[in-house]
């Protein structure tokens, strides 16, 4: 029996680590695009005010940057540490993307950035613009091959279990990388960090209109951010919708959870808050179809058959058929080299039933159903912030565009206060994702107590508050630094 007390806690600090680590990716997946289309007009233009604006925020794109790579680090350092037996259990497929990741994205990031950073007038203007982009493309695809590793975790495909090896093994590299939910994952992320960059972008030049300073610099930035900001903004939307189809598809349990659904049926309703819903909203984000048939959580644990008379079978039923591959691989490990015929049997036995694996390790079907009120709010504020900071994009871009915006002090200060505002959106929408799975490290297949190192809950929470510490030191430095360039403004040279 796995201590309770070490699953938490391991939980904790991975949740810890993603999060803080998290804080500085979309606002580099968002500067880069911004900073990047500056300097394309620069090159257009030859006006040297766009390079002189493109390099500052360039310089606050290299801050942020900087501090991501820490993070994100001792994030993959953590599946040896605190996931020993996940790692173990699914290593030659997980670790595929992240050593992509590693070997190209990050390579590709570190070597175009130094060009970017260091190479004003040391190299060309439009080779100067090409590794600003590169830059940026690179962002974008180390995050599709670390949303490819989580997006497995989701929905796992393109693997078969090896009872010889005791491992889960990659059978077909494809169909992991066009995973329809790493597809739709990496485009709701990377545009959300466009989001991220121009709510940034956005409240930060309000600041130099509030001081009466750059105002130029300002609003043009604003411009700017703005275009790329509600572009994003709809390629979330759009992708979002896509994600509410995956989940509805392959992780129903997170979708119910996140409408606190408990009850399904066709024409499900969609909670705006409790007690006030819009009928059928459900069945059409889940389905496209206002008929749509969405099981609820009673449903998903106590088994149900769709309009179609499709049987779905109970949590019960699961667990049983886990218990059964779990002893039939027990007895084919036992017999496989002293009775090859009975290890023959069991071997069937347990490719029948390995898809219900992971259920085996479930105790009560309570474990299947996530902290339901947490999935909920988390979507809600996901939705609602970001439905109120796209409105927001596009009241300063209009007001920008009628040359307004420098008499509206209030709304200055609206776009300012709302900096923080992105940043709970995107941490709430990863909260839906990964709370939403639980008790799951890797849906269906291995629960989160069958995949957590076997190591005392002391370290594991001495590591924790260490990690607290670090972590809240390297933000403080960052907002730090950050808070200095600002103050100092775009300057000639950087």
């Amino acid at each position: 029996m796995v201590d309770s007390a070490l699953i938490g806690w391991s939980r904790a600090q991975f949740a810890l680590t993603a999060g803080y680590h998290w804080l500085f990716v979309p606002l580099t997946l968002g500067l880069a695009v911004i900073m990047a289309t500056m300097e394309s007009i620069y090159v257009y233009t030859k006006d040297e005010f766009w390079k002189r604006t493109a390099k500052f925020w360039m310089k606050i794109f290299a801050i942020n940057f900087a501090v991501g790579i820490a993070t994100g680090i001792i994030l993959e350092f953590e599946f040896g540490t605190n996931w020993s037996n996940y790692s173990w259990f699914v290593g030659d497929i997980f670790g595929a993307p992240l050593a992509i990741e590693g070997i190209l994205a990050f390579f590709m990031e570190a070597t175009f950035f130094a060009v970017m950073f260091f190479g004003w007038d040391k190299v060309s203007k439009k080779f100067h613009l090409a590794a600003t982009w590169m830059t940026g493309i690179g962002a974008a695809i180390s995050a599709i091959w670390i949303l490819i590793a989580n997006s497995w975790m989701q929905h796992p495909v393109g693997m078969e279990f090896n009872p010889d090896t005791v491992r889960h093994e990659m059978v077909d590299f494809w169909a992991l990388v066009l995973n329809p939910v790493a597809i739709t994952k990496f485009f709701h992320s990377v545009f959300s960090g466009w989001m991220t960059g121009a709510i940034f972008v956005i409240g930060i030049s309000c600041w130099y209109l509030l001081k009466k300073r750059e105002t130029r610099f300002a609003l043009a930035s604003i411009k700017v951010a703005a275009i790329v900001g509600i572009i994003g903004t709809f390629a979330v939307m759009f992708s979002g919708d896509k994600s509410g189809v995956h989940a509805a598809e392959y992780q129903p349990m997170k979708l119910a959870a996140a409408e606190g659904l408990e009850v399904g049926g066709q024409r499900a309703p969609f909670s705006i808050v409790p007690g006030v819903e819009i009928p059928g909203m459900l069945s059409i984000l889940a389905t496209h179809d206002i008929d749509g048939y969405v099981p609820g959580i009673n449903d998903l644990i106590g088994g149900y058959r769709d309009p179609d008379g499709a049987r779905h079978p109970s949590a019960e039923e699961k667990m049983e058929r886990g218990r059964y591959a779990i002893e039939a691989f027990r007895e084919y490990r036992e017999l496989k080299d002293v009775d090859p015929d009975s290890a023959a049997v069991a071997r069937a036995e347990l490719e029948e039933n390995v898809e219900f694996f992971g259920y085996g390790y479930i105790d009560d079907p309570e474990e299947l159903i996530p902290p339901v009120p947490i999935v909920y709010w988390a979507f809600r504020v996901m939705v609602g912030f970001g439905s109120f900071l796209l409105l927001l994009m596009i009241v300063v871009l209009w007001a920008q565009w009628k040359k307004r915006l420098e008499g509206m002090k209030w709304l200055q200060w609206v776009s300012l206060l709302s900096i923080p505002l992105v940043y709970m959106a995107g941490q709430a929408g990863w909260i839906v994702a990964e709370v939403g799975r639980q008790p799951w490290a890797i849906e269906g297949l291995l629960p989160v107590k069958a995949a957590v190192s076997s190591v005392s809950v002391q370290s594991v929470q001495t590591t924790f508050f260490l990690f607290v510490a670090i972590f809240t030191l390297f933000l403080a430095i960052e907002i730090r630094i950050m808070i200095k360039a600002i103050k100092e403004g775009p300057k000639t040279e950087i």
